[in-house]
């Protein structure tokens, strides 16, 4: 795909990983639409992500402001979403509140609505990108819903590429990236960050940068589907 010109809409859009997706989508010369659930984060972005990026407020779970999104700005080439949902369940299964388990679902709910809804409003030869995670196929313990979650992400995507084409979809893995989501003080971050990633073979944390190229690579490559990309320093494989 020649993405020069062409529309995105970016859900999670925000912070991370979708701001930098929607950043680099813009110096591509795409024209898009970022959205997520925070002001704060809105206007923070809104501050550096360029005249090509314009911001909405909205949450994936709710499926008329997704239609109403979708509608407005069809029809539309690139679809990304790198939103969570809302929070995570972590800690021992058997010791985990089921309630928490299951709200960490909300992801693949965010993320099943945006297709449902988008892929019909896309060119037909648009192209769709989703977030898993490494724990997905290696899961740490206490991370079993953030596991399962990955898992039906991943699943998600090789089920219904063969139902969309030719619009495509693909997910990409990331492993320990340094984003906001990585909840750690500022005076202990860089200490724990080299700890947790001192086995690696790449013994760092990944940039959102890094998982936006490949996000990139996966849009403009038209001959790659229901695959999924993983960009983590190699922690599949200690």
């Amino acid at each position: 795909m020649d993405i020069e010109g062409k529309r995105a809409v970016v859900l999670g859009g925000t912070s991370g990983i979708g701001l930098a997706a929607a950043r680099q989508l813009a110096a591509a010369g795409v024209h898009v639409i970022a959205g997520g659930r925070s002001k704060q984060n809105i206007e923070t972005a809104a501050k550096t992500a360029g005249e090509r990026v314009t911001f909405r407020e909205i949450d994936v779970l709710d499926r008329d402001a997704l239609t109403a999104l979708f509608s407005d700005v069809r029809p539309f080439d690139i679809l990304v979403n790198a939103a969570t949902g809302g929070e995570r369940a972590v800690g021992p299964f058997l010791e985990m509140d089921l309630d928490g388990f299951q709200g960490s679902f909300r992801k693949l709910w965010g993320y099943a609505n945006s297709v449902r809804l988008g892929a019909p409003e896309m060119a037909d030869d648009g192209a769709i990108v989703l977030v898993s995670g490494f724990p997905a196929r290696k899961c740490n313990a206490g991370a079993s819903a953030i596991s399962t979650v990955g898992n039906a992400v991943e699943g998600f995507v090789r089920a219904i590429a063969p139902e969309i084409a030719p619009r495509r979809i693909n997910a990409v893995s990331p492993g320990f990236i340094d984003t906001p989501m990585l909840t750690i003080p500022a005076a202990d971050r860089d200490e724990l960050i080299a700890k947790a990633t001192a086995h690696l073979p790449i013994p760092r944390a990944g940039s959102a940068d890094e998982v936006a190229d490949a996000i990139l690579f996966l849009i403009r490559n038209d001959y790659v589907t229901g695959s999924v990309v993983d960009v983590e320093g190699g922690i599949l494989r200690t």
